[in-house]
């Protein structure tokens, strides 16, 4: 008996695998189907998520929900139009700028290591620079019209973006009003020892993570831009804007964003490519160690390896939006799963203790 049961789990993982799998690529394909409208209602729930602490905050004014969600709204479209007619013209120009420096980067970056070459050769060091950085400069430069043109279409916007973007305070709007209603109607079509630890769960990853998150970009870009101001880097501002924007991505954005920035300045100039990584890294320690553990704590209590995991799964099924919510979402599902087991743990306890039966569900 004892072997036939092990027989038997051993059959039921084993199908668990492909069950899995399939259930993936299933998701994957409806995901694409429906991609731009999932995009547009993930980013108005994390909207909706953000706003509400502020909707929340007017509501202990003695507003009504109506009232506060209507007030930050207006105060959020206003800070969006504001920021569109400042910074846009902004980035336009610094993106510009940057798109007609870097054949000239890379111009001065293939005389730098042509000269290197020749010192390693004339000591008889079978160093090829010549060659790779021929291909790597090449590359670049055809890369960078791209990029650049790519990044300023971005920053201009379009009809579709401005369409998308109302669409977004829309649903952000009623999902602020009627959203609450809707969760629960969904949660309570689960039973309670699972439908009661995942609303839980899932409120508090998505909030604490994304709030955090957006708060540590915005100390990353802040704090960049004088230090860079200080080191006279080129396109100070832009540089900064990258590194925090990629400090959105958990886990490794920060590395990405300060590894690209590096990269690029050292085109023009090593030893400042140098004091600018240097610099970076170590805002980026103090980030990671002494602001990021007392704003996000270990609320989602994930394995790094398990992140990094999640995070490829994200990035395979929907891209940059996949990355944006694979943390919460393994937090989300590890916090249910604990919190099932936890209840599980303490109704057997219970039952030895009192020598009952434990209740089934």
């Amino acid at each position: 008996m004892h072997r036939s049961a092990k027989l038997q789990r051993l059959f039921i993982f084993g199908l668990s695998g492909p069950i899995v799998a399939l259930n993936v690529w299933l998701v994957t394909q409806v995901f694409r189907y429906f991609e731009h409208l999932i995009t547009l209602l993930t980013i108005a729930a994390i909207l909706a998520f953000l706003l509400n602490y502020s909707v929340q905050f007017f509501e202990r004014a003695r507003m009504t929900r109506t009232q506060a969600v209507i007030v930050v709204l207006i105060i959020t479209f206003t800070l969006l139009i504001v920021a569109i007619v400042t910074l846009v013209p902004f980035l336009d120009q610094q993106t510009e700028l940057l798109r007609d420096s870097i054949p000239k980067w890379l111009d001065a970056s293939s005389k730098n290591l042509q000269a290197f070459d020749s010192w390693a050769k004339a000591r008889n060091l079978s160093l090829d620079l010549k060659g790779i950085t021929d291909r790597i400069n090449a590359q670049i430069g055809s890369q960078s019209q791209l990029l650049a043109a790519q990044a300023l279409g971005f920053a201009l916007g379009t009809v579709t973006g401005i369409i998308d973007s109302i669409l977004v305070l829309v649903l952000a709007f009623y999902m602020l009003l009627y959203g609450d209603r809707l969760w629960h109607g969904l949660i309570h079509l689960l039973p309670p020892h699972i439908g009661i630890p995942l609303g839980v769960s899932l409120r508090l990853n998505f909030q604490n993570f994304f709030i955090s998150q957006l708060l540590l970009a915005i100390f990353m870009t802040v704090v960049l831009i004088p230090i860079f101001w200080v080191l006279k880097v080129p396109f100070a501002e832009l540089f900064a804007l990258v590194i925090g924007i990629a400090e959105l991505i958990p886990f490794i954005g920060a590395t990405l964003g300060i590894g690209l920035v590096t990269l690029l300045i050292m085109l023009q100039d090593f030893g400042l490519a140098v004091w600018v990584g240097t610099a970076a890294t170590i805002i980026q320690q103090i980030r990671d160690n002494v602001l990021a553990p007392r704003m996000m704590g270990n609320f989602t209590g994930l394995n790094p390896i398990v992140i990094f995991i999640a995070l490829l799964v994200g990035l395979q099924v929907a891209g940059f939006l996949g990355v944006l919510v694979a943390v919460p979402i393994a937090g989300t599902i590890k916090g249910t799963l604990d919190a099932m087991y936890g209840k599980q743990v303490q109704v057997v306890t219970r039952s030895v203790l009192t020598k009952e039966p434990p209740l089934r569900d």
